[in-house]
């Protein structure tokens, strides 16, 4: 009998199980690493005492897997994966992709188009309305409200509603799902379950429970984009776990109930999810397909933090995981560096110490914890709030006993660095290590843009903070005799961005040098505020107009402007220059753009795009122009969010 987690019904007979508590449908393939929600959950269910078979990517075009098991004791949980189906399955330009790293042999096509409401509706055609249902991971937990769809260029409504489950879990799930377990196991039917904090779930209008923050109504989102902005900052304005109320939603003849957010895991808690019996690498099942291409990275990487108080209104963490910091012990870290010294394959280098922001180990200031994070407000951006609480101590004594384990050679950072709080620190001691010990050849950093009238709307600090980093990095770099690099993200067409900005920002990139490999359309992913902003064209915390490029020629021009260097993009760089009354930088002069005039194979446009997974995965560096030798070790691990 293997250690991973029952995959076939011969595999539960083995440990005496005739009938599971729980099935776990899956959009991914079964990778049995706490990087992954469906592990974490599974693995926590089981150490509560619950049986749990795991049933990924099922074929749904039939019945056959979805029989597999039968039907479960107490319920069928449902998640779309690590990553949304259709980031999954789409590129910005709405293209198919090739290729999905969460599947065997990095092929796509192993899940459906919006997995979760597929296999929910697949489980009620096959077992009926009486058995329980729970819906959980990034897909639901950003579709929880009546949504902006990009791919059919439509309001939805709530994925509760869509899929027929009974109960939609958002967020980190430990909390929520072991209070949900225990009350089915006691009998309680699930249509009662309703004062679970972290679920949300349906009612009749007349049983809506009083004192709750109210949206505007699915119908209205739907044929208003001032409601839908409206609603969207209710939203966003009462994911705290300390003040949130709950908040509701109309849909028709149903009233949707989002509880307030479920409180945060304690340091211990956190760190008992990481002495659970993972296998730590994908099931042998997918031996024969090569494997499971997710979990490269973070095989030797090590997440440490949870949630992130930078709050950039591109990204999911805010809605999804929150803005409060929950961190792993120092002990618990080091445990697990110890045990990822002993796998047979450990090279001596652990790829990443970090979470979805590396350097955050404290709350933002000292006022978070008893009153909540300011609403409406960031901590970070335009500026610094006088308030941050700034300090690397404790992580820099966490590199400093990885770094002295045996069999360990580097400790790299490679997920991303807040640049902007490193610099709020006076005391430099972090930023000395880190340019020593702790970049591999090339550090990923993300000023995204130059123009503060777009890095207003994208929530992000100023282009100062990011030039003044960039000076004291490459200080640092030289100072120690190092050849390393920034490898900076940027993103085009982000709401707020004219083609203006999109040419200071070409513009920026030459005066810096900097030759982008490749570069990210803004994506509307659900729930987001930047997607609030590209759907209504308001400012959902202002109500005022913002700028959206929509049109695929404007699109292609606000990206080709990144990538000015390439000649098969000095077409539609040298139209989008005419256009602005720039002809000033069409020439052979040191500031210009494109060459006065262009041959044959420079009219056609670069019309290709194919960006990666999700916002924060899979980007190719980008090599500045003045660089000398990449580093070899600048992937960057898949970064989905947790269930």
């Amino acid at each position: 009998m293997n250690g991973f987690l029952p995959v076939t019904m011969e595999e539960l007979r083995e440990r005496g199980i005739a009938q599971p508590d729980f099935v776990y449908v899956c959009g991914d393939a079964y990778v049995d690493h706490p990087s992954f929600g469906a592990a974490i959950i599974c693995r926590l269910l089981e150490s509560h005492g619950y049986s749990v078979a795991m049933l990924a990517q099922p074929d749904w075009k039939t019945d056959t897997d979805f029989l597999r098991f039968g039907r479960p004791h107490l319920a069928f949980l449902v998640s779309a994966g690590n990553i949304d189906s259709m980031v999954a399955h789409y590129t910005s330009a709405k293209k198919k992709r090739s290729d999905d790293a969460y599947s065997p042999g990095n092929k796509a096509g192993r899940r459906p188009d919006r997995a979760v409401i597929v296999y929910c509706r697949k489980i009620r055609q096959i077992y009926g309305q009486d058995i329980p249902v729970l819906i959980g991971g990034l897909e639901a937990s950003l579709r929880r409200f009546a949504h902006y769809d990009y791919w059919d260029d439509a309001v939805h409504p709530s994925v509760l509603l869509e899929s027929g489950a009974d109960i939609l879990s958002f967020g980190m799930g430990e909390h929520s799902m072991i209070e949900m377990a225990d009350m089915l196991r006691d009998g309680v039917p699930v249509h009662e379950i309703r004062d679970v904090r972290g679920t949300c779930y349906l009612c009749d209008p007349a049983d809506t429970p009083f004192g709750s923050a109210e949206c505007p109504s699915y119908e209205q989102v739907r044929d208003s984009k001032e409601a839908y902005a409206k609603a969207c900052r209710i939203q966003y304005d009462q994911q705290d776990e300390v003040y949130g109320k709950r908040i509701i939603q109309r849909h028709g003849k149903k009233m949707l109930v989002q509880n307030p957010p479920a409180i945060s895991l304690t340091q211990q808690e956190f760190d008992a999810i990481y002495t659970l019996p993972f296998m730590r690498t994908y099931h042998p099942m997918y031996e024969a397909e090569g494997g499971v291409p997710a979990i490269k990275e973070v095989r030797f990487s090590i997440t440490h933090n949870r949630g992130c108080f930078g709050f950039c209104n591109f990204c999911s963490i805010a809605l999804h995981q929150g803005r409060r910091m929950t961190t792993r012990s120092e002990e618990s870290v080091i445990a697990e560096a110890k045990y990822l010294t002993t796998l047979p394959d450990f090279k001596g280098y652990l790829h990443d110490v970090g979470g979805p922001t590396a350097n955050f180990r404290h709350p933002s200031c000292e006022k978070q914890l008893q009153y909540g994070l300011c609403k409406g407000r960031k901590c970070l951006a335009p500026e610094p709030c006088k308030n941050l609480t700034v300090d690397h101590q404790e992580y820099l004594r966490l590199l400093r006993k990885l770094r002295a384990l045996p069999k360990i050679k580097r400790v790299f950072i490679r997920s991303g660095i807040r640049y902007d709080y490193l610099m709020c620190d006076k005391d430099d001691e972090f930023f000395r290590e880190l340019v020593r010990y702790h970049v591999s050849g090339q550090l990923k950093v993300a000023p995204e843009h130059c123009s503060n009238a777009v890095l207003d709307k994208m929530g992000k600090p100023h282009i100062e903070a990011y030039k003044a980093f960039q000076k004291r990095f490459y200080e640092l770099t030289k100072s120690m005799g190092k050849e390393q690099y920034l490898v900076p993200y940027l993103m085009s067409s982000h709401p707020g961005s004219t083609v203006k900005d999109a040419i200071a920002l070409a513009c920026f990139l030459k005066e810096e040098g900097i030759h982008p490999e490749q570069v990210q359309d803004f994506y509307p992913t659900p729930g987001t505020i930047s997607t609030c902003m590209f759907h209504t064209g308001l400012d959902p915390y202002t109500m005022q107009p913002v700028y959206v490029p929509r049109s695929p020629k404007e699109k292609a021009e606000q990206r080709a402007m990144l990538q000015y260097f390439k000649p098969e993009n000095y077409a539609l760089i040298r139209s989008a220059l005419m256009k602005a009354g720039r002809r000033d930088l069409i020439g052979s002069g040191p500031h210009c753009l494109v060459p006065a005039a262009l041959n044959s194979q420079q009219t056609g446009g670069n019309r290709r795009q194919n960006p990666p997974q999700s916002r924060h995965a899979g980007k190719k560096p980008m090599q500045p122009k003045s660089g000398g030798k990449s580093s070899s070790n600048s992937s960057q691990k898949p970064r989905g969010k947790r269930r």
